[in-house]
This record gives structure tokens, C-alpha cells and sequence, in this order.
């Protein structure tokens, strides 16, 4: 009885306890093993893995989005469009996660998966090796001769 009372006490002054506090920090509430793709806020910002995931947004029917509610209203918006644009359910995470190392968009399941890769940029490397190299603009001789940059 006194076993009962000692762990009430302790949920009312400490909370629930939580398995892997750590790890649901890092992947906005859910556990790694939940996780079929993650993209940490920095690849969020470049359209080359923002066309990655719109082409495979659809191999995941059932899953969930957690978007980090920390990265700008913009970008924000232009992923839950596409989020919406795949019939997927999404939620804005409120998190303190702000660095770009941080996650910022997790695809997930309900139940365990455990992808052995999870990074966008690691998981479609072939799709991200092919996508299209800027070329530098050539300069003409009269350019290269009259301007020194």
C-alpha cells in the first residue's frame, strides 16, 4: 500500500515519467523507431530535398508528419501544403529544437518500423546525386578582359 502512495506522491511532484525523454525531444515527441524519414531543418531549406519529398510523400499512405514548430512560417506553409497535396495527416510540433542539425520534418508511423536509414539525403542519395548541378556561367573573352571578377 505505502508503494502505491510513494508513486502518486511522485507522479504529482515530478510528472509522469516518460521512457527516453532524450529521444522524444530529439524526434518531436515520437521515438526513433517510429520514424520512416527525417529532415533536419537545414535540408528543409533547399528545394532539392523539398522535391525528393514531395515525390515520395505518397510511398508512406498511412504515416503522419511532425513539422517543428520552431522553423519560419514560410517554410511552414509551403511543407504542409504538401503534406495536404499527399493526403497525409500533419502536426506542428512546439519544441525549443532551433538549430539547423535539428530535426524539423519526420514522417512517422504509429507503430514501430525501424529504418535502418532515415535521413532524407542519405535514404534517396541516388535522387540527390542526380539532381541537377548549377554551371557556372562562362564569360566571354570581352567580359574576362574588361571586368576583373
Amino acid at each position: 500500500m505505502t508503494d502505491e502512495v510513494q508513486k502518486h506522491l511522485d507522479k504529482g511532484m515530478y510528472g509522469t515519467p516518460s521512457v527516453n525523454p532524450d529521444e522524444q525531444k530529439k524526434f518531436l515527441g515520437t521515438f526513433r523507431e517510429r520514424v520512416y524519414v527525417r529532415m533536419s531543418i537545414q535540408q528543409m531549406k533547399q528545394t532539392e530535398n523539398k522535391k525528393i519529398l514531395e515525390k515520395h510523400l505518397t510511398d508512406y499512405p498511412n504515416a503522419n508528419v511532425l513539422i517543428n514548430g520552431n522553423i519560419s512560417e514560410s517554410l511552414q506553409s509551403s511543407y504542409i501544403q504538401l503534406v495536404m497535396k499527399a493526403n497525409l495527416k500533419f502536426t506542428v510540433v512546439d519544441t525549443d529544437l532551433k538549430e539547423d542539425t535539428d530535426s524539423g520534418l519526420l514522417i512517422i508511423s504509429d507503430e514501430a518500423v525501424n529504418e535502418d536509414t532515415i535521413d532524407i539525403q542519405e535514404k534517396f542519395a541516388f535522387e540527390h546525386a542526380q539532381a541537377p548541378q548549377e554551371k557556372p556561367e562562362k564569360k566571354s573573352f570581352w567580359h574576362k578582359l574588361f571586368h576583373n571578377n
